[in-house]
């Protein structure tokens, strides 16, 4: 089985495939408004389970998330690549990078996405509030579940309007395979990555939106020095979409 995904040529077949991987409620489509910027590029675009197009593709753990993106790889015949992700899409990411067997993977940019949590007890405070949000998703109205979603502090720095397009964009999802997804690749069950990304032998960038004060400091636990989006909180790359690109064309142009 593989994943759902979107592929463009780009005007250089000799540059790695961008690979991108969307976050939560998201979809590849979450990138449609980047991709002009990297036509130079191959690109492929990829729906995560329970999102988008792959919204009937279950996955029970990272291990099997890991599983599909590997198969989707294969299939679309993508031997480089550069994995690029947001919040759950850089924790996939993330994974990925960790596990070895991907001598194909050049290197890993992430933005705003957390490497795992090595508290026990933060583990299991975790598990349990995203359960809540599961069972939330499964039996409310998924407008009700997003406005409050959306009211979390992590995304304190968006406005009302940002607020209500993010709601509207998302209530296309189906809310039972997101509760599936959320379970499944929940920050509690994901394993704590910090030793193995500083030992990553390949470039490993971090970026983050300048008032996303969380995921700064995850940059610099994991002792890099982040890549800050001006003018954008956690979701940077919606918020700031012109800095985010230039950003990433610097890095990938190294």
């Amino acid at each position: 089985m593989i994943l759902h995904a979107t592929y463009r040529e780009g005007r250089n077949t000799s540059l790695p495939c961008l690979v991108w991987l969307h976050g939560f409620l998201g979809s590849h489509r979450e990138w449609l408004a980047l991709c002009e910027n990297f036509a130079d590029w191959p690109q492929l675009l990829v729906d995560l389970p329970g999102h988008g197009e792959s919204a009937n593709v279950v996955a029970g753990d990272f291990t099997q998330v890991d599983k599909l993106l590997r198969n989707t790889l294969l299939s679309y015949n993508i031997l480089n690549y550069w994995l690029v992700g947001y919040s759950l899409g850089g924790r996939v990411a993330m994974y990925h990078a960790c596990q070895g067997g991907n001598r194909g993977l050049c290197g890993l940019i992430v933005e705003g996405a957390h490497p795992g949590l090595a508290d026990e007890n933060a583990r299991y405070e975790r598990k349990n509030s995203d359960h809540l949000w599961a069972q939330r998703l499964s039996t409310e109205p998924l407008t009700a579940v997003l406005s409050d979603w959306y009211q979390q502090p992590v995304f304190h720095s968006l406005n009302d309007e940002q607020r209500r397009a993010l709601i509207s964009t998302r209530s296309q999802n189906n809310a039972l395979t997101l509760a599936a997804m959320l379970e499944a690749t929940s920050l509690g069950n994901q394993p704590d990555l910090q030793a193995a990304l500083k030992k990553l032998p390949l470039p490993f960038y971090y970026l983050c939106g300048e008032r996303d004060e969380k995921f700064r400091a995850v940059a610099q636990s994991l002792e890099l020095s982040p890549h800050v989006i001006a003018a954008a909180g956690h979701n940077a790359h919606r918020e700031n979409p012109a800095a985010f690109s230039a950003c990433l064309l610097n890095l990938c142009s190294k």
